[in-house]
């Protein structure tokens, strides 16, 4: 198959809960590009495919199981159990919070404006910082359930259980890549 004078080999998909999944080489294909800043906003141009995959791994917020995050890992602090439940209640409303924001920000119909090759998406800094927080709490849950690996996982450890994870860690670190290049680059 061709697409604008380049080969494009047919990727297997490795079909999962939240969509499909797709192989590492895959990734070079999505190209998410920074159009412009504009009035303290920046403008990026999503593929629909780029679309579809931002939709499907935002649809996975919250990822970083309940009670993951620690009161204190060292010292052991008075009352330390109702430290932690208070902990968890707060991070718990925080998370809610921020999914109904989510499905709010996605069922905005003016979020993603059509275009002939895709969509711009617009955001300001605060939906940037915003979206750089889903997105981090989708890849550190995504590794958190993959057992927290400290080598890089291979190819070999995926299959049906792991394969999910594996694409939700990359993908939302993708968007984070590109959104912080863009911020990077607007700050320059």
């Amino acid at each position: 198959m061709r697409h604008g004078g380049v080969a494009i080999r047919r990727v297997n998909r490795v079909p999962f809960s939240c969509g499909w999944c797709v192989r590492r080489f895959e990734l070079t294909l999505l190209r998410m590009k920074l159009l412009r800043t504009a009035k303290e906003r920046l403008i990026f141009h999503l593929s629909r495919r780029e679309k579809h995959v931002l939709c499907d791994v935002l649809k996975l917020y919250p990822r970083i199981p309940p009670a993951h995050q620690p009161l204190s890992k060292a010292a052991r602090l008075p009352d330390q159990e109702a430290s932690q439940r208070l902990l968890d209640e707060a991070l718990a409303e925080q998370r809610a919070e921020n999914k109904k924001h989510l499905l709010a920000w996605l069922a905005d119909p003016r979020r993603f404006e059509e275009d002939q090759t895709g969509c711009r998406l617009s955001l300001s800094a605060s939906e940037i910082e915003w979206l750089l927080q889903v997105l981090n709490d989708i890849r550190v849950g995504s590794w958190v359930r993959l057992g927290s690996p400290e080598e890089k996982l291979e190819a070999a450890a995926l299959n049906n259980q792991t394969a999910p994870d594996f694409w939700a860690m990359e993908m939302s670190g993708f968007f984070q890549m590109n959104i912080l290049e863009a911020v990077g680059g607007r700050d320059a």
